[in-house]
């Protein structure tokens, strides 16, 4: 109705007007330095512009520390030392643009509030087109895999894939790409890429193999991480192919579906007191047991596209490389 319509358009023009103050007394107070807001808008974008001066000027080299001096020699041997690098950098500034519209930024949090009731938060992120991923850039894969821009593999396939944000990077050097998702909607964003949907019980059945099945942190996720570790091997075509395997560390799993207390049925006990200790640890105790040499293996930034509070988030990523034993 008539009246229905001009309350919708009054509502609309009042929060466009509660943004737009919001940020012009964000700026007065950083103008001015006010060390007392009471808004609590006003205060969440104040501080976040006040995070984001300090983290355009950094170079985050603490995000690829790794202390060779506390693991074993043949462990630090392969691994390979990265930088934020300009891949890196772009998205980062995509993020802080991406937080400035601050009622794009509003919309999402009264949707997620809503729809949190009855909708995993990845389910939510894949309706909203929100909280793309990113583990490694384009220069960053290739020496992971050891390859040059030219090379082509046969079959790739990443297992919760997510909005295949971080597929795409992987998918350039493959013919066929294929994808596991759980999420509903994330399974359309997969499918508007033309990807090929593989049901959870469907990719380890031996009818494909593949040349390379990405992993990115789905390990802390699932219920039963040995079980995939050991359906890759299987399903790897033989003599090329390789896994890439993201973990964040510290280690701690956290199951988002079909857990009661979100623990999984396969526990990792994951030993060590800090990052260089559990990487050892993943190498010496679950890879190799598992049947998996690590080829390489490199201390990276799990990233992810912030929201009104911060521009982004940022998670330490242990990301390998792995190979069937012969």
């Amino acid at each position: 109705t008539s009246n229905e319509t001009c309350m919708f358009y009054s509502l609309l023009f009042i929060l466009y007007w509660h943004v737009r103050l919001a940020y012009s007394n964000a700026w007065t107070v950083r103008m001015n330095e006010v060390g007392h807001v009471r808004s609590p808008l006003v205060r969440a974008v104040y501080l976040r512009m006040k995070e984001d001066e300090r983290q355009r000027n950094d170079d985050h080299q603490y995000w690829y520390s790794f202390d060779r001096a506390k693991v074993t020699d043949d462990v630090c041997e392969r691994f390979i030392q990265f930088h934020q690098d300009e891949e890196t950098q772009q998205f980062l500034s995509n993020c802080y643009e991406k937080a400035d519209w601050l009622f794009t930024q509003l919309y999402y949090s009264v949707a997620k509030s809503v729809l949190g009731w009855f909708m995993t938060s990845t389910s939510i992120n894949g309706l909203l087109r929100r909280g793309s991923m990113f583990v490694f850039s384009q220069e960053q894969l290739k020496q992971l895999l050891q390859i040059e821009d030219g090379w082509r593999g046969q079959n790739l396939l990443d297992l919760g894939a997510g909005d295949g944000e971080v597929t795409d990077k992987m998918a350039r050097y493959y013919s066929q790409v294929y994808a596991t998702e759980v999420s509903s909607t994330m399974v359309w964003r997969l499918q508007e890429k033309n990807y090929k949907i593989l049901g959870l019980d469907e990719w380890d059945n031996g009818t494909i193999t593949f040349d390379l099945i990405g992993c990115l942190n789905l390990l802390d996720r699932c219920n039963k991480p040995m079980s995939i570790l050991h359906s890759i091997r299987k399903v790897l075509t033989p003599g090329v192919g390789k896994a890439i395997v993201a973990v964040v560390l510290p280690f701690k799993p956290y199951v988002e579906q079909d857990s009661k207390d979100h623990s999984p049925e396969e526990k990792l006990l994951i030993q060590g007191q800090n990052f260089e200790e559990q990487v050892q640890f993943f190498i010496k105790k679950v890879f190799e047991p598992a049947g998996f040499n690590v080829e390489k293996f490199s201390r990276l930034p799990y990233l992810c596209e912030g929201d009104l509070h911060q521009s982004f988030y940022m998670l330490d990523d242990a990301v390998f490389v792995l190979k069937p034993k012969s």
